[in-house]
């Protein structure tokens, strides 16, 4: 890494005041943020660090994405309900997984995720010592939560010995920017000796605990058959509340009470707007959890049930899902989704003291997004038609990321990634991808065309 003073026409820090710069500069002195504000003042304060001038860009912190998947079934699993998805789909392909084409997947997730200006990316997937190696190689921040089922009749995951193995070996790991949290795929994955290990295991590392819940309006009635609770309810008694961190993906079908409780606990969620869409699982209650002070997160999910890791897509789409669900168009502002896929999503991974806005002392992950754009003019960084923070949600896109920079290392400039060969990461999914599709088939052909799902008995 190189200290630096980053220069630019805009400067969107996402601290807590929402300080926009004009002719602002950041300047970068390790992995930190050494200081923010207008370009004259920065350089006058450091004079000897080199400046590179990023001119008609807008300089402002890497997205956070809140939940993903690795893999690559993009195109090959579509239009199904996500129950009968999961089925035909998603439990076949884990069955038949193995750890070279789980790592392939992880190399070409993240080098998407950098080129779109993500830096953080929470990944469930499975055999993630392939996972960490692809993100201490391609240098963006990981949260690595292992598939895990714990189950006898989901024993085609990752186990928790296999999660704690992981913690073991990778927690804080790559300069501090890969962290491992415990994982259940869903609570009914893992039998009560198994929810009861995850819960101690969280403690016993002082890490967090993420899973899948309320995604579907079927597991509702599910939770109540087995536990007679609804399932935040459930989750509370079981004592996933007294692990330093629970973040659920999802959370469609939450009630006002079950918002109301986990805003009373270290609860965060992971809403993910264009997944839920594709899979018409529903609209999640957002305004809700966030007037009682839920931090929630942006995520995309995973390839197949998004098609793509572009944060800024899922940040249009959150917002438009808002103002639909309450038939206001103020609903969801561009402010507050910002802060989503920035500041807000870093406190929801635990995140928010080391990433997530522009501030000193803060970890220098930094992207340069191109104002020369048709869809970001007419350009107002300032002035009485300041427009920049609707431009960044409802018309960027991320391929208009130029510049990519995680712990003060620049990963990607001029949108191409510097730390990995894009065509080689590409060409060894596709190498890769045939037999595994092959021996996928062969197991639905050979077991009545998919697996079977909890509902089912």
């Amino acid at each position: 890494m190189t200290d630096m003073i980053l220069t630019a026409d805009a400067v969107v820090t996402m601290d807590a005041d929402l300080r926009v710069i004009a002719g602002g500069a950041v300047a970068v002195k390790g992995d930190a943020i050494a200081a923010v504000g207008p370009k004259a003042e920065v350089l006058a304060a450091h004079p000897d660090l080199p400046v590179k001038d990023m001119g008609r860009m807008v300089l402002m912190p890497g997205l956070i994405n809140a939940h993903a998947h690795s893999g690559f079934l993009r195109g090959t699993a579509e239009h199904l309900p996500v129950w009968e998805w999961l089925t035909k789909h998603i439990n076949p392909m884990h069955r038949c997984l193995l750890s070279e084409e789980a790592e392939a997947a992880s190399y070409l997730a993240y080098a998407e995720s950098l080129l779109g200006g993500t830096t953080t990316i929470v990944d469930m997937w499975r055999y993630m010592d392939g996972s960490a190696r692809a993100a201490e190689t391609l240098g963006n921040r990981l949260v690595a939560v292992p598939y895990v089922g714990e189950h006898p009749d989901y024993d085609y995951f990752d186990t928790l010995d296999m999660n704690e193995a992981l913690i073991e070996r990778w927690h804080g790991g790559a300069d501090g920017r890969v962290n491992v949290w415990v994982g259940l795929e869903h609570l009914f994955y893992a039998d009560e000796k198994g929810q009861q290990r995850a819960i101690d295991m969280a403690k016993k590392h002082n890490t967090g605990f993420h899973t899948h819940s309320s995604e579907a309006e079927i597991e509702k009635q599910g939770y109540v058959d087995r536990y007679g609770k609804k399932p935040m309810q459930v989750f509370k008694d079981l004592g996933f509340f007294e692990t330093p961190w629970t973040m659920f993906a999802h959370a469609v079908w939450l009630d006002q009470d079950e918002v109301e409780l986990i805003a009373q606990h270290n609860v965060s969620v992971a809403h993910n707007p264009v997944s839920n869409m594709k899979l018409a699982s529903g609209i999640a209650p957002i305004a809700e959890m966030l007037e009682l002070g839920v931090p929630v997160g942006i995520g995309t999910d995973g390839e197949k049930e998004n098609n793509n890791f572009d944060m800024f897509e899922d940040m249009k789409v959150a917002s438009l899902l808002g103002k639909l669900r309450h038939r206001d168009a103020a609903a969801m502002d561009s402010w507050q989704v910002l802060k989503m896929g920035t500041s807000l999503g870093a406190k929801a991974l635990g995140l928010g003291d080391v990433t997530g806005s522009l501030e000193v002392g803060k970890k220098a992950d930094i992207i340069a997004l191109r104002a020369d754009q048709p869809r970001m003019v007419p350009f107002h960084p300032d002035g009485p038609w300041f427009n920049l923070q609707h431009n960044l949600v409802h018309a960027v896109r991320g391929s208009d990321v130029s510049m990519t920079m995680v712990n003060g290392e620049i990963v990607v400039e001029d949108g191409q990634l510097k730390t990995g060969n894009m065509a080689e990461i590409i060409e060894r999914v596709h190498r890769l991808a045939p037999a595994h599709f092959t021996r996928r088939q062969a197991w639905l052909d050979a077991n009545g065309g998919g697996t079977r799902q909890w509902t089912d008995n």
